[in-house]
């Protein structure tokens, strides 16, 4: 099947040509998609205390550029988290990554916050184009080790996020610190385009039947089964609580940590904002199992949360560091646990479906809280908020960790 047949839905007239890539070509390439989507999403972390002075923003415009993206990525999550069940993986891999190239390119060279959150929104569409298609042909393509399906759905995703800040502070090292970071970016997703265009696709899962199977790529109303129900809900607290976190990390927390270490270096202040996504990158190499992993990673989470904003009131670096590190851990054990429980539970017809879902609402963490912490910041100070935003996540994380832990010790069904 060609791109375009792909698209419409329909055979192609002659036998499908083209690159008939291994298994492992495939893994690569669809972790390499969603990976480096998401560094092109977050290369604008270090960035944004620059565009801020620049373009005379508040730390409410900050977080409202930020929120445009995963608003945006919501939405497309919505009404075409569904599409590669049909189009198929290669397909909507391709439009993502198109989607991605205009949103960086609008982004590097805008003017205001309207442009900002054009381009921001961009590039949303395009990470949410990518995730569930990449996150379903990565458990196609490893049917029995789903565990591990699930682990370099998360390793790609959660590294992408966590090198998005380091690379764009290092590239900002170059001539035009705003601009040359998404120069860079672009060209390496052109490159990605190559190979994806050129691979002899596989056909999409559910070829619909009629006259009009466009019908299939409508928008639809989000289900899951009874069996992953309860799996699905929890997936959802701890991801949802998760990115709160990660988008306070992703947004305002390079100014926060530029005050705890003295400097506002944006290679430096990038890195520091990365830790935690890069952490919890890293627990996905970890192999750790047992009832309480879950409230185990949890507590760790809530804990660490809490430290952060110690970190400034002690004003130290040190304790930042460990913080930071030690919550990526505890997140990316729990999450892992959660998300790979929901996964096993979900047919593979539909389970771009439902993984986009999930992250429907894991991404509404980035938002909402995120935004409410931007205005607090502007009213209160940046200090003062970020204090309460931390207690009110770790209590969360302590009481999911307490939730979890009871459903581990009772017997029977209610086992997790």
């Amino acid at each position: 099947m060609t791109v375009f047949s792909e698209l419409r839905m329909h055979p192609a007239a002659t036998a499908s040509s083209g690159w008939d890539a291994s298994n492992t070509a495939r893994l690569v390439m669809a972790g390499s998609v969603i990976f480096t989507l998401l560094v092109g999403a977050n290369l604008a972390t270090p960035l944004y205390p620059l565009l801020q002075a620049n373009l005379g923003l508040s730390p409410f415009g900050v977080t409202a550029a930020f929120a445009s993206y995963v608003l945006a990525l919501v939405l497309t999550l919505m009404l075409a988290g569904h599409w590669s069940d049909h189009i198929g993986r290669r397909a909507a891999l391709i439009l993502a990554v198109v989607a991605g190239l205009a949103g960086g390119a609008i982004f590097a060279h805008a003017g205001n916050l309207a442009a900002l959150s054009a381009g921001r929104a961009l590039q949303g569409a395009a990470v949410a184009l990518a995730t569930g298609a990449s996150a379903a042909a990565l458990r196609e393509l490893l049917p029995a080790r789903p565990e591990w399906a699930s682990r370099f759905t998360l390793l790609a995703s959660a590294g992408g996020v966590a090198a998005g800040p380091v690379i764009g502070g290092v590239l900002s090292l170059l001539p035009g610190p705003t601009t040359a970071p998404y120069y860079v970016h672009s060209a390496v997703l052109a490159v990605l385009l190559v190979p994806l265009y050129l691979l002899k696709a596989r056909p999409a899962i559910q070829l619909p039947a009629g006259t009009r199977p466009l019908k299939a790529l409508a928008p639809r109303r989000p289900s899951v089964s009874t069996e992953a129900r309860g799996a699905f809900w929890l997936a959802s607290a701890v991801g949802f609580l998760s990115f709160s976190v990660f988008g306070f990390c992703l947004s305002l927390a390079p100014a926060y940590f530029a005050g705890i270490v003295g400097a506002d270096s944006r290679p430096l202040t990038g890195a520091l904002a990365g830790l935690t996504l890069g952490a919890s990158a890293a627990s996905q190499l970890l192999t750790v199992q047992g009832r309480f992993v879950v409230p185990a990673g949890l507590s760790v989470l809530g804990v660490s949360v809490l430290l952060l904003a110690a970190a400034a009131s002690w004003g130290s670096p040190l304790l930042l560091v460990i913080a930071s590190i030690s919550g990526g851990l505890g997140q990316g054990i729990a999450f892992r646990t959660v998300f790979n429980d929901v996964a096993g539970k979900v047919a593979p017809s539909g389970h771009a479906q439902v993984i986009s879902t999930l992250y429907v609402i894991t991404y509404l963490g980035s938002a909402a809280p995120v935004i409410g912490l931007g205005w607090a910041a502007a009213a209160f100070g940046l200090e003062a908020s970020v204090a309460v935003f931390a207690v009110v996540c770790g209590a969360a994380a302590l009481v999911l960790a307490a939730v979890t832990l009871r459903a581990a010790v009772l017997p029977g069904p209610h086992a997790a």
